[in-house]
């Protein structure tokens, strides 16, 4: 009996992509979206009339256009609003400090600022 010869090839695999490479590449391009909807001089106020919390932002910001808010990073807007919140528990607790108190976890905080006022 003549055996018949595999029609079937070894499959190898394709040779992988290194991460570097990948990495590399998506660095370069910059992600497009496309044409704009919305003009830069678009108002605000318009756009988020339905967002309350939104429009406070905006004015906490003065940005009153799209572009006046794209200037700003998202990072930025966040450290630009929690700081005002991160000034008043400073100053909380150095308040609770002074008479001997301490926020949960907090008495290393109001054991130096004892030391300090001491000296």
């Amino acid at each position: 009996m003549a055996r018949k010869k595999s029609t079937k090839k070894s499959a190898k695999p394709a040779p992988k992509k290194s991460a570097k490479t990948a990495k590399k590449k998506s660095a370069r391009r910059k992600p497009t979206l496309g044409r704009p909807t919305i003009t830069a001089e678009e108002k605000l106020f318009m756009l988020f009339h339905d967002d309350f919390h939104a429009r406070q932002v905006f004015d906490f910001l003065r940005a009153e256009t799209v572009g006046d808010l794209e200037q700003h990073s998202p990072q930025e807007i966040i450290h630009r609003l929690s700081r005002p919140i991160r000034e008043t528990v400073e100053r909380i607790r150095q308040r609770l400090a002074e008479r001997n108190r301490c926020l949960k976890d907090d008495e290393e905080f109001a054991a130096e600022c004892k030391r300090q006022r001491k000296e």
